[in-house]
């Protein structure tokens, strides 16, 4: 039996010099340039293919806690995941991403700080984007218990090691 498989197309055409823009049928283009890491005359304010990968894998992780969240009745009063893509010489010698640092700050209601924890693990876990790069995820979780007065503190996710690289 074949799995079953999706297709996400995109279309990407020069606009001018080095910038490119991105479409997918249906929503707005998204003008697409070399970082200024790359290219020195590269306009900081314009999304770089750098800034799209790291964005892929923080937001694929914020859509999956999301939905986890909706499967296991663990309810969510905030949710935020920020995240660096870092970018040097690779163990086979090519320069590419060798990590992605996400932390997830996440609020939920006092009693549910443990559920929110293996939420979020899960979703690391099955993450399509993490499961897809071929370089090391490192996630941090910090909840945030509302209504009791306390802060838990920031821990790596265990799961995290499930998607480094060789």
């Amino acid at each position: 039996m074949r799995a079953k498989e999706h297709s996400f197309p995109v279309e990407v055409e020069l606009h001018h010099g080095r910038t490119v823009c991105v479409g997918v049928e249906g929503k707005a283009e998204l003008g697409v340039m070399p970082p200024p890491a790359f290219y020195r005359d590269a306009d900081p304010a314009v999304w770089s293919p750098e800034d799209l990968l790291v964005a892929a894998a923080a937001s694929c992780l914020a859509v999956t806690i999301t939905g986890a969240a909706e499967r296991d009745g663990l309810p969510i009063v905030d949710l935020s995941v920020d995240a660096a893509g870092v970018v040097s010489r690779r163990e086979d010698g090519r320069f590419g991403f060798t990590r992605i640092e996400q932390h997830v700050r996440i609020s939920v209601p006092a009693g549910e700080a443990k559920h929110a924890r293996e939420v979020v693990a899960g979703a690391e876990a099955s993450c399509l984007v993490a499961a897809s790069l071929d370089c090391e995820m490192q996630t941090e979780v910090e909840v945030l218990v509302l209504g009791d007065g306390h802060r838990t503190q920031v821990q790596p996710l265990v799961a995290q090691s499930g998607h480094e690289r060789a």
